[in-house]
């Protein structure tokens, strides 16, 4: 009998790293981002939005860094691939402790991210999940995706008061620290596909060919997409779009958080646990995007997704106007909500369209169109804060966003199966 939890199966040591990986490459790249940004423009004496552009530029550059690596993951597997990022950005990390100039900062955080923490972030790491798991494969990747929400809990409100005590050097040096120690044995430990070692996805003996998930492996087999084949559907460009969209909210709000709370006259320390209490909500959700996505159509709950997104943001506006703190909590706790989908039902939704064999290559074509819609968010959030000295309408604009994000993936649909072997 197939027990799914068996320590048999390597799968589970695989989904185990990749809840790790994605812990730290979101807490490095993404959810502390906003905790520097007082102190880095302080320091260097720059605008908002040339902090901002920094990190999009360095993002947009990573995406097409893994553009060119997707078919060497599909082909070799992840190892070497994250081996390399752990110690770019290690290397950046410590270069950013030790800044004194932008260009300094710009070349730092340029290492950091592009050929840093992306390389063993949600963009490599979810297609061995994908790889390994078929039938259970909804599931696997939103107990996969349970590393962002940690991030977002535990990142804030332990490098907030170290960056507010020590100053943002040790800040960084510490995450450097960090990634060294955390990403370098689970690296060691990762293997491209099941079939590499002689077992098929999801544990399944290769004598039972009956079995149920066995059915479901040579359904996703016969999906089979190459990545010249993707992009020539309707449905590729309008995941990327759609993601990329839900992308340029995302980071708009996760670097911009705690500016936003201390701007409308909340304090550092309020908009930390505002933080926190989004990646509580992200965890809270995970087992119910992954029971939905075993039991409903995907793109549905993509757009259930987003919608909670766009509400949470709206209720942090209104706790501008009413001054209760309540509507901001509810309001991060609400966007978190939304933001648990993002990973388990767009990765869910990538294979389900073309497969899994070239999936690593057929998404890297993707993470450039997303990551150059997601540059819009950040950097046009700075620009409006620069010019009105408020976040208010930058964000009513993210609430839009989150909504045409959803209207872009729910008019996506299935490719028909091509039934070959590419």
């Amino acid at each position: 009998m197939f027990k799914p939890f068996s320590n048999s199966f390597y799968g589970w040591k695989i989904l185990g790293g990749a809840v790790v990986c994605q812990f730290v490459s979101i807490s490095v790249g993404q959810m502390v981002a906003g905790i520097f940004l007082e102190s880095i423009t302080k320091e260097l004496n720059i605008p908002v939005w040339q902090f901002s552009a920094t990190l999009a530029i360095a993002n947009v550059t990573g995406a097409f860094i893994v553009l060119i690596i997707g078919p060497l993951i599909d082909r070799l597997g992840l190892r070497n691939v994250m081996i390399t990022g752990m110690v770019f950005c290690s290397v950046g990390l410590f270069g950013l402790s030790q800044l004194s100039s932008f260009i300094h900062f710009f070349i730092f955080q340029i290492i950091t991210s592009s050929i840093g923490w992306i390389l063993f972030g949600p963009a490599v790491v979810n297609s061995a999940i994908i790889k390994w798991f078929v039938a259970r494969r909804g599931f696997a990747l939103a107990i996969g995706s349970i590393g962002v929400p940690l991030a977002a809990i535990i990142s804030p409100v332990v490098i907030t008061p170290i960056v507010d005590t020590y100053g943002f050097r040790t800040g960084y040096m510490v995450l450097s620290i960090f990634v060294l120690i955390i990403i370098t044995p689970i690296a060691l430990m990762m293997i491209r596909q099941p079939e590499d070692i002689g077992l098929l996805p999801d544990g399944v003996p290769a004598d039972k060919q009956s079995n149920k998930t066995l059915k479901e492996i040579e359904k996703d087999n016969q999906q089979t997409y190459t990545r010249s084949q993707a992009i020539k559907t309707s449905s590729f460009w309008l995941l990327a779009i759609g993601y990329g969209l839900n992308a340029a909210a995302l980071t708009t709000i996760s670097l911009y958080a705690i500016p936003f709370a201390t701007d409308i006259g909340y304090t550092r320390s309020l908009g930390a646990i505002a933080l926190s209490i989004s990646g509580i909500g992200n965890l809270s959700s995970k087992i119910l995007w992954g029971w939905g996505l075993q039991r409903f159509d995907a793109r549905r709950l993509a757009g259930v997704a987003l919608s909670t997104s766009a509400t949470g943001v709206l209720l942090m506006i209104l706790s501008n106007s009413t001054q209760e703190p309540i509507f901001l909590l509810i309001g991060f706790f609400m966007y978190g909500f939304g933001f648990g989908a993002t990973i388990p039902v767009s990765e869910f939704l990538w294979s389900r369209y073309f497969g899994r064999r070239y999936i690593a290559s057929i998404q890297s074509v993707g993470r450039p169109v997303t990551a150059i819609l997601a540059v819009i968010g950040p950097i046009g959030a700075g620009v409006l804060y620069d010019i009105s000295s408020s976040y208010i309408v930058a964000f009513f604009l993210v609430a839009c966003v989150y909504l045409l994000g959803a209207l872009s993936i729910n008019i996506s649909n299935n490719p028909p199966k091509l039934h070959n072997n590419a």
